[in-house]
């Protein structure tokens, strides 16, 4: 063999790795494409659901929740509204949220408190806050299987299996120390489904670095042709706390009326 191709093919041998990796690496979608996905995957323009919210102490105390939940999409512009039916130490209380498209516009979040007769508006900056004794804040509510895609710089770092699944990892880092501060998390990982684009799991990190929670997307399957989770898992590691969201009848077909998606509606009910 002639020394020129002995040290080529040595020289592509040695090399091969690097091509390797960086051919897989382009084969992946971008983190922002990723986001997209997820965003313009089909939820339905209405869905109502029973939601059964049970809270697991370190302890091991269980506390359960019933509600009933609407979304509604106008236009671009989704409307969710959730109501407690039971117990009746929480009966009547009431929350709804106005997730906007436009990205410069901050979303509008009330709470109904009936043993204070009052409608609360929550602020933009407390978004981060936990959501009535859940593991979930009130932005995870609002955005349910969608994702704030202006809040974060979208990496993609690689695939992995979740359940049998192939999912695409994605870190997500806040784009700012005030937007950060607002979410809670320093640092968020998702493993979304590569077929489906939804989410299978997620790890968060609070604001110091420090595992703050991790979350899961149990028994997905779909419903009326939309792919749906009927179980949200979340569990705290910090305080040992866990939440679990079971929903029950769920339907994309019902007719839900507008008035429902109102002030007014949190105080009466639907």
């Amino acid at each position: 063999m002639q020394p020129k191709m002995r040290h080529t093919l040595i020289a592509q041998f040695l090399l091969f790795p690097l091509f390797a990796s960086i051919a897989a690496a382009e084969a992946l979608p971008a983190g922002d494409e990723i986001a997209r996905r997820i965003n313009a995957r089909n939820e339905g323009e209405v869905v109502s659901r029973f939601v059964t919210m049970a809270m697991t102490d370190r302890g091991g105390t269980e506390r359960v929740r019933e509600t009933k939940s609407f979304r509604k999409y106008f236009g671009k512009e989704k409307r969710v509204v959730i109501f407690y039916l039971s117990p009746a130490n929480i009966k009547d209380t009431a929350f709804l949220t106005y997730d906007y498209p436009e990205a410069d516009r901050d979303d509008d979040q009330w709470l109904y408190l009936p043993a204070a007769r009052k409608v609360r508006r929550i602020s933009a900056s407390d978004r981060g806050d936990y959501f009535l004794g859940t593991d979930f804040t009130y932005e995870d509510i609002r955005k349910e299987t969608k994702v704030g895609i202006e809040d974060y710089a979208w990496k993609t770092l690689g695939e992995e299996m979740i359940d049998g699944h192939r999912c695409f990892l994605v870190e997500q880092i806040p784009v700012n120390e005030k937007t950060a501060n607002e979410l809670g998390y320093g640092k968020v990982q998702s493993w979304v489904d590569a077929e489906i684009w939804m989410m299978r799991q997620a790890k968060y990190w609070d604001v110091a670095g420090n595992p703050l929670k991790t979350s899961q997307f149990k028994d997905i399957k779909p419903i009326q042709d939309i792919w749906t989770a009927h179980q949200l898992i979340s569990e705290n590691h910090k305080t040992g706390h866990k939440t679990v969201f079971t929903f029950k009848d769920v339907d994309y077909g019902r007719n839900v009326k507008d008035e429902i998606f109102t002030e007014d509606a949190l105080r009466r009910g639907f």
